[in-house]
Protein backbone atom coordinates (compact mmCIF):
# COMPACT_ATOMS: atom_id res chain seq x y z
CA UNK A 1 0.00 0.00 0.00
CA UNK A 2 0.94 3.44 -1.03
CA UNK A 3 -0.40 6.83 -0.10
CA UNK A 4 -0.12 9.49 -3.12
CA UNK A 5 0.11 12.89 -2.69
CA UNK A 6 0.33 14.79 -6.52
CA UNK A 7 0.56 18.33 -7.07
CA UNK A 8 1.15 20.66 -10.06
CA UNK A 9 1.96 24.11 -11.40
CA UNK A 10 3.46 25.49 -8.03
CA UNK A 11 5.19 27.77 -9.87
CA UNK A 12 8.09 27.93 -7.36
CA UNK A 13 5.81 27.56 -4.06
CA UNK A 14 6.00 24.52 -1.44
CA UNK A 15 4.83 25.96 1.47
CA UNK A 16 3.09 25.02 5.02
CA UNK A 17 0.02 24.55 3.93
CA UNK A 18 0.91 21.92 1.15
CA UNK A 19 3.66 20.51 3.38
CA UNK A 20 0.85 19.91 6.35
CA UNK A 21 -1.71 17.89 3.70
CA UNK A 22 1.64 15.86 1.92
CA UNK A 23 2.91 15.20 5.52
CA UNK A 24 1.58 11.57 5.40
CA UNK A 25 2.20 10.23 2.06
CA UNK A 26 4.84 7.88 0.74
CA UNK A 27 5.23 9.75 -2.77
CA UNK A 28 4.78 12.94 -4.07
CA UNK A 29 3.97 13.54 -8.02
CA UNK A 30 4.23 16.56 -9.93
CA UNK A 31 3.13 17.34 -12.78
CA UNK A 32 5.01 19.88 -14.05
CA UNK A 33 5.43 23.82 -14.42
CA UNK A 34 7.43 23.65 -10.97
CA UNK A 35 9.34 26.34 -11.05
CA UNK A 36 13.02 25.64 -10.83
CA UNK A 37 15.06 22.70 -10.05
CA UNK A 38 15.94 24.05 -6.47
CA UNK A 39 12.11 23.71 -5.92
CA UNK A 40 12.20 20.19 -6.98
CA UNK A 41 15.15 19.46 -4.92
CA UNK A 42 13.24 20.81 -1.62
CA UNK A 43 10.04 19.22 -2.36
CA UNK A 44 12.20 15.75 -3.09
CA UNK A 45 13.87 15.98 0.40
CA UNK A 46 10.68 16.69 1.66
CA UNK A 47 9.22 13.12 0.44
CA UNK A 48 10.47 10.99 -2.68
CA UNK A 49 9.48 12.71 -5.53
CA UNK A 50 8.30 11.89 -9.34
CA UNK A 51 7.96 14.99 -11.67
CA UNK A 52 7.68 15.28 -15.25
CA UNK A 53 8.61 19.31 -16.45
CA UNK A 54 5.98 21.72 -17.66
CA UNK A 55 5.94 24.77 -20.03
CA UNK A 56 7.33 27.68 -17.93
CA UNK A 57 10.09 25.27 -16.41
CA UNK A 58 13.46 26.11 -17.82
CA UNK A 59 16.54 23.99 -19.13
CA UNK A 60 17.67 22.60 -15.82
CA UNK A 61 13.91 20.98 -14.59
CA UNK A 62 13.80 19.64 -18.30
CA UNK A 63 16.89 18.08 -17.97
CA UNK A 64 16.40 16.35 -14.44
CA UNK A 65 12.80 15.54 -15.72
CA UNK A 66 11.38 14.25 -18.93
CA UNK A 67 7.91 15.22 -20.59
CA UNK A 68 6.16 12.05 -19.96
CA UNK A 69 6.71 9.63 -17.43
CA UNK A 70 5.49 6.13 -17.30
CA UNK A 71 5.52 3.65 -14.41
CA UNK A 72 3.72 1.03 -11.89
CA UNK A 73 2.66 2.09 -8.35
CA UNK A 74 1.84 -1.28 -6.81
CA UNK A 75 -0.44 -3.09 -9.86
CA UNK A 76 -1.43 0.37 -11.35
CA UNK A 77 -0.26 1.63 -14.55
CA UNK A 78 0.14 5.57 -14.60
CA UNK A 79 1.23 8.02 -17.74
CA UNK A 80 2.17 11.70 -16.15
CA UNK A 81 2.76 14.24 -18.32
CA UNK A 82 1.80 18.32 -17.98
CA UNK A 83 -0.32 18.86 -20.72
CA UNK A 84 -2.47 16.33 -21.15
CA UNK A 85 -5.95 17.36 -21.42
CA UNK A 86 -9.22 15.05 -20.23
CA UNK A 87 -11.33 12.86 -21.03
CA UNK A 88 -12.69 13.69 -24.72
CA UNK A 89 -10.57 16.42 -25.23
CA UNK A 90 -6.74 14.19 -24.67
CA UNK A 91 -3.99 16.09 -26.48
CA UNK A 92 -2.87 14.29 -29.27
CA UNK A 93 0.60 13.10 -27.70
CA UNK A 94 -1.53 12.31 -24.43
CA UNK A 95 -3.78 10.49 -26.66
CA UNK A 96 -1.34 8.28 -28.16
CA UNK A 97 0.56 7.30 -25.18
CA UNK A 98 -2.83 6.40 -23.30
CA UNK A 99 -3.99 4.55 -26.53
CA UNK A 100 -0.38 2.77 -26.75
CA UNK A 101 0.18 1.65 -22.86
CA UNK A 102 -3.22 1.66 -21.50
CA UNK A 103 -2.91 2.64 -18.30
CA UNK A 104 -5.23 2.89 -15.12
CA UNK A 105 -4.08 6.18 -13.70
CA UNK A 106 -3.74 9.04 -16.32
CA UNK A 107 -2.52 12.24 -14.42
CA UNK A 108 -2.22 15.92 -16.27
CA UNK A 109 -1.50 19.53 -14.94
CA UNK A 110 -1.43 22.78 -16.75
CA UNK A 111 -5.24 23.79 -16.92
CA UNK A 112 -4.76 25.06 -13.09
CA UNK A 113 -8.57 23.09 -12.85
CA UNK A 114 -8.89 20.56 -10.15
CA UNK A 115 -10.62 17.50 -12.36
CA UNK A 116 -11.02 13.84 -11.14
CA UNK A 117 -12.88 12.30 -13.87
CA UNK A 118 -13.28 8.64 -14.72
CA UNK A 119 -13.00 7.72 -18.80
CA UNK A 120 -14.67 4.70 -19.78
CA UNK A 121 -13.66 4.78 -23.10
CA UNK A 122 -10.02 4.09 -22.07
CA UNK A 123 -11.04 2.35 -18.43
CA UNK A 124 -8.54 4.94 -16.24
CA UNK A 125 -9.04 7.48 -13.57
CA UNK A 126 -8.07 11.01 -14.89
CA UNK A 127 -6.18 13.32 -12.11
CA UNK A 128 -5.69 16.92 -12.58
CA UNK A 129 -4.49 17.98 -8.86
CA UNK A 130 -5.56 21.67 -9.95
CA UNK A 131 -2.72 23.99 -9.27
CA UNK A 132 -0.96 23.89 -6.27
CA UNK A 133 1.17 27.41 -6.58
CA UNK A 134 0.42 31.24 -6.00
CA UNK A 135 0.83 32.03 -9.84
CA UNK A 136 -2.34 31.80 -12.41
CA UNK A 137 -6.17 32.99 -12.63
CA UNK A 138 -7.59 30.19 -10.16
CA UNK A 139 -8.54 31.55 -6.78
CA UNK A 140 -8.14 28.68 -4.86
CA UNK A 141 -4.76 26.09 -4.69
CA UNK A 142 -5.31 22.41 -4.80
CA UNK A 143 -3.87 19.19 -3.73
CA UNK A 144 -4.92 15.77 -4.17
CA UNK A 145 -3.62 12.66 -2.10
CA UNK A 146 -4.77 9.19 -2.73
CA UNK A 147 -3.78 4.99 -1.78
CA UNK A 148 -3.21 2.78 -3.92
CA UNK A 149 -3.23 -0.65 -3.11
CA UNK A 150 -2.56 -3.61 -5.47
CA UNK A 151 -4.86 -1.94 -8.10
CA UNK A 152 -7.16 -0.45 -6.28
CA UNK A 153 -6.92 3.69 -6.06
CA UNK A 154 -8.95 4.82 -2.79
CA UNK A 155 -9.39 6.72 0.26
CA UNK A 156 -8.91 10.30 -2.34
CA UNK A 157 -8.76 13.76 -0.52
CA UNK A 158 -8.37 17.31 -1.52
CA UNK A 159 -6.19 19.95 -0.28
CA UNK A 160 -7.84 23.17 -0.54
CA UNK A 161 -6.63 26.47 -0.11
CA UNK A 162 -7.46 30.27 -0.87
CA UNK A 163 -4.88 31.85 -3.13
CA UNK A 164 -3.16 34.80 -2.00
CA UNK A 165 -3.15 37.56 -5.08
CA UNK A 166 0.53 38.34 -5.63
CA UNK A 167 1.39 42.51 -6.67
CA UNK A 168 3.06 40.65 -9.78
CA UNK A 169 2.25 38.01 -11.25
CA UNK A 170 4.20 37.85 -14.48
CA UNK A 171 4.92 34.24 -13.88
Amino acid sequence: MVRIGVISDTHGTFDEPLRLFLKDVDEIWHAGDIGSRELASEIAAFKPLRAVYGNIDGGATRMAFGEELCFKCEDVTVVMTHIGGYPRHYAPKALRRIQAVRPKLFIAGHSHILKVIYDPIYDLLHINPGAAGCYGFHDVRTAIRFTIDGDKISDMDIGHWERKKLINENR
